[in-house]
């Protein structure tokens, strides 16, 4: 067998001691970039469901300042494919590593501003249309960085192992979670309602300012993929990464957008749960302090299940940890929902801990290296970032959907959000079933249409060789 095809291509002169230091370069590079990024765009969703609808809409009707509020949140997803189409293709033609960089910037200063506006009892409609700006520049931004990031990490993996290496963008996505929820926390607990509703939910975003310098240091030192630049030098970077995406890869990245509704469980979680709970018109009462525990706590969980899924699909597959993990959280959401209905928040955050903690981590710990590798290295991050987004833009408008269908004062709010949301959790299933499995076929055959696995057994000895030449280097 031709062990370059199943080597990181570009690494046929180096040291497995060096091919090594660039795939833990480009982890952590991508870990670290993903987590500060996701800083920035989840303090947004925090604030949304927290304090948003009290500060940029009219007081007058709740109900419809919380579904305002909740909608702006979706707005920044509106944007996405938008930012998916631009910045995949500048990652396909310029390189994974500036589409990063780019991206950080893009999201920094947008970040920064939103911490800067006028309420609406400064300047009225004023405030929520430059609100709704920013997010717009956020999602546009947010929509190249998983695509690039987990691009960057699988074109470095060794193979046999590219699931495991390529799921740490998601662990740190997860890791931003848990940060932007943490900033909230002391805030909201310590600090007086009122100084925290004039100017404590500002310091979240300020501090954006040192995220965007250290999200800018490590990314400017983390190199190109050989993937990457091997296709340069053979002139094969296509001109239209776009229209060779749509023209080869359709098929796949219909089933990508589908896939990608599962972001329906970090919805329910964190964004329609957060104001279910907290917002006074639903009548349940958590103090947002209190509730800003659930996704702290579930992140935290997830940070340490994503490596371990991720490994486990470089054994199995990928196809069978999305499937459990889609229609199993589906299930569970009906119970998290009704834990926070009966105004138990203990159990509301044991349901979370096992749907989105532990359960959701079958799906969101695979995509990492499911998406990418469905796709060739020309077209890669177009393809993946056009189809993901599209998917997660759909599920980011379920919020208001969720506040219209189940307003405050509504009966059996918990059936009816549990229902929409196993619908769209099945439909993520069949989509995962009905895609090719990817985790044993070489590097550079992954989307072409002649593509075929090595064989179990060979498979089997290559992935111990790489885990040997990790460990002696």
């Amino acid at each position: 067998m031709d062990t370059n095809s199943v080597t990181p291509p570009g690494a046929k002169g180096a040291s497995h001691a060096d091919n090594h230091k660039q795939t833990k370069k480009a982890t952590a590079s991508g870990w670290i970039g993903s987590a500060l990024e996701y800083y920035d765009f989840f303090i947004y969703a925090q604030a949304a469901a927290l304090i948003f609808p009290q500060l940029f809409f009219p007081s007058g009707n709740p109900k419809v300042a919380i579904v305002a509020s909740l909608a702006t949140y979706g707005v920044g997803y509106v944007a996405r494919p938008i930012g998916a189409f631009v910045l995949g293709h500048w990652g396909d033609t310029h390189g994974r590593k500036t589409v990063l960089v780019l991206c950080m910037f893009l999201m920094g200063v947008s970040t920064m501003a939103v911490g800067l506006l006028p309420t609406y009892h400064s300047v009225g409609m004023l405030a929520p249309t430059l609100l709704v700006i920013l997010r717009l520049v956020q999602g546009f931004a947010v929509a190249g960085e998983i695509s690039g990031a987990s691009s960057m990490i699988l074109e470095h993996a060794p193979f046999g192992r590219r699931g495991f290496f390529a799921s740490f963008t998601l662990q740190g996505v997860q890791a931003g979670q848990i940060l932007a929820a943490a900033v909230f926390l002391p805030l909201a607990y310590y600090m007086p309602e009122d100084a925290f509703n004039a100017w404590g939910w500002r310091i979240p975003f300020l501090l954006s300012a040192f995220v965007l310098i250290a999200g800018y240091i490590i990314r400017r030192e983390v190199h190109e993929t050989p993937a990457f630049e091997n296709e340069g030098e053979k002139g094969a970077v296509p001109r239209s990464p776009i229209v060779d995406a749509f023209k080869y890869n359709l098929g796949d990245m219909f089933r990508v957008v589908c896939m990608a509704l599962m972001n329906v469980i970090p919805v329910v979680a964190t964004i329609f749960g957060a104001a279910y709970a907290v917002q006074a018109a639903y009548g349940v009462g958590f103090h947002k302090s209190v509730y800003l525990w659930i996704p702290v706590v579930g992140n935290i969980l997830a940070v340490l299940v994503i490596p371990i899924v991720g490994n486990l699909s470089d054994k199995i597959g990928r196809k069978p940890p999305i499937i459990v993990g889609a229609l199993a959280s589906g299930v569970l959401s009906y119970l998290y929902l009704y834990a926070i209905s009966i105004h138990n928040v203990w159990l509301a955050i044991f349901a979370s801990l096992i749907m989105w903690g532990i359960v959701y981590q079958g799906y969101n710990a695979i995509f990492p290296s499911f998406y990418p590798e469905l796709f060739p290295t020309r077209t890669r991050v177009s393809a993946m970032a056009i189809s993901q987004n599209v998917g997660t833009t759909i599920t980011a408008l379920l919020p208001a959907l969720f506040a219209t269908v189940a307003p405050p004062g509504s009966t059996n709010i918990p059936f009816t959000i549990g229902s929409i949301t196993l619908a769209v959790t099945i439909i993520s299933a069949i989509a995962a079933w009905s895609a090719r499995e990817t985790y044993r076929i070489p590097l550079n055959q992954l989307g072409e249409a002649n593509a075929r696995p090595v064989e179990k057994a060979e498979y089997d000895r290559l992935r111990a060789e790489s885990v040997a030449n990790a460990r002696a280097s």
